[in-house]
C-alpha cells in the first residue's frame, strides 16, 4: 500500500466507505505465564514474550477501551504466575486507560485466578461474566472442564447465557471464550476440542452476538458458528507450525500475534498483529505525513 502519488478532486470532498470504529478492542490469548526456559517444551518464557507483546502494545499509542483475554492466562494455574500476569497486564492497562478482561482457560485455576485477578473470595465455580465497555456487551464464558484440556458448556451456563442475551446490548455483543467453537485444521486438536457446539449454536442463533472471540489453538484462524464470525488470536507465548508435515504437530518460538477488534457500526475487523516488529520496507510516515497524503487526496475521515 503505497497512494504517494494520486490524483484526486478538491480537498475534503471525498468521504471514506464507513465511519469511525465505535470500540477497539485488544485481543490476547494464551499467555501460559509460569512456563519458563528449560522445562518440558524448551526455551519458550512466557512471561518474557507477554513483555514483549505489551511493550509494543503500549508504544504503538494505541487506546483500547478493553484488553480481552481469552484463557490459559497462566501455565499450571498457581497463585504466584497470576501474580506475576497481573505485575505485567496492570500497568499497561493503565497506561493505554483500557479495562482488562480475563476469561478462564484450561491451564487457569478457578479460584486462584478468582482470588489473584478479580480480587473476590475464590471458589470453583464456572466462571461468567458480563462487562459493559460504552455500550458494547462483552461476555466471557468459561468452557474448561477442570482436570482435562477439553471444553464443554453446561446446560446451567446455557441457560444464563441466553438469560444474558435475551435483551439487545446498545452496541452489541462480543463473546470471549478459551476453545473456539470450530474445527481446527491440527487433527491432534480433536482431542481437546470443545464438546456439544451445537447446543450453543441454538442459544446464540438470532441473538445479538457479533464477534466470538477464542484461544486455545495456538494459531490465529478464522471462521464463522451459527452465522457468527469468530476469530482466534495467535498465543502470545508459542505457536503452532502449520507448515509441519500433515498429521503431525510441532511448537515453535515464533509467531507469536495478537488481535485488535474494531467495531463498526454494521461489521467487526479482526487485524492480526505479529508480536516481532521486523524491518523497515519502504517509507516510513508519520502520523502527520499519513494525514497530509489523505488530505491532498481530497479525503476528509472525520
Amino acid at each position: 500500500m503505497s497512494p504517494a502519488h494520486t490524483s484526486s478532486p478538491a480537498s475534503g470532498s471525498i468521504r471514506p466507505e464507513y465511519p469511525a470504529p465505535s470500540h477497539f478492542l485488544v485481543h490476547i490469548s494464551d499467555a501460559h505465564v509460569g512456563w519458563l526456559p528449560g522445562g518440558v517444551h524448551g526455551g519458550i518464557d512466557a512471561a518474557a514474550n507477554l513483555k514483549q507483546l505489551l511493550d509494543g502494545l503500549v508504544s504503538s499509542d494505541a487506546r483500547p477501551g478493553a484488553i480481552v483475554f481469552t484463557g490459559d492466562l497462566t501455565n499450571h494455574g498457581d497463585a504466584g504466575s497470576y501474580a506475576t500476569l497481573k505485575q505485567l497486564v496492570e500497568p499497561a492497562a493503565e497506561a493505554m486507560g483500557a479495562r482488562i478482561i480475563w476469561t478462564m482457560g484450561n491451564h487457569d485455576d478457578r479460584e486462584n485466578l478468582r482470588a489473584a485477578l478479580l480480587g473476590v473470595p475464590g471458589n470453583a465455580t464456572s466462571l461468567d461474566e458480563t462487562y459493559l465497555v460504552d455500550g458494547l456487551r462483552i461476555v466471557t464464558l468459561d468452557t474448561t472442564v477442570p482436570g482435562f484440556h477439553h471444553g464443554e458448556v453446561s446446560d446451567e451456563q446455557l441457560r444464563w447465557l441466553a438469560s444474558e442475551l435475551s435483551e439487545p446490548a446498545p452496541h452489541g455483543t462480543i463473546l470471549a471464550m478459551h476453545h473456539p467453537p470450530i474445527p481446527s485444521v491440527l487433527d491432534l486438536a480433536v482431542m481437546v476440542e470443545l464438546r456439544g457446539q451445537p447446543r450453543l449454536a441454538d442459544v446464540l442463533r438470532g441473538t445479538d452476538v457479533r464477534s466470538i472471540l477464542a484461544g486455545h489453538l495456538h494459531y490465529s484462524t478464522t471462521a464463522t458458528f451459527a452465522g457468527i464470525p469468530v476469530s482466534v488470536a495467535a498465543a502470545s507465548c508459542y505457536t503452532q507450525d502449520l507448515n509441519a508435515p500433515a498429521g503431525r504437530s510441532r511448537g515453535r518460538d515464533a509467531g507469536q500475534a495478537y488481535s485488535r477488534v474494531h467495531v463498526f457500526d454494521h461489521t467487526v475487523v479482526h487485524s492480526v498483529v505479529p508480536v516481532a516488529a521486523g524491518v523497515t520496507v519502504g517509507e516510513y510516515l508519520t502520523p502527520e505525513q499519513a494525514a497530509g497524503r489523505i488530505s491532498a487526496a481530497g479525503i476528509r475521515l472525520r
